[in-house]
């Protein structure tokens, strides 16, 4: 996986999980960026309500 830069690897990864893709396929991105030392960044989607 040394072909892709951090920022496509991490946002590989989130994007991973919003589409909900195997877990093995996450584990393996995850399991790169720790390799790596990189940090993630922590988010939480906020649905606001529409009044």
């Amino acid at each position: 996986m040394r072909q892709i830069s951090d920022e496509t690897l991490i946002d590989s990864y989130y994007k991973a999980l919003d589409l909900r893709l195997e877990s093995d396929f996450v584990d393996l991105l995850l399991a790169e960026i720790q390799r790596r030392n990189l940090k993630l960044h922590v988010y939480i989607k906020v649905e606001t309500p529409l009044n």
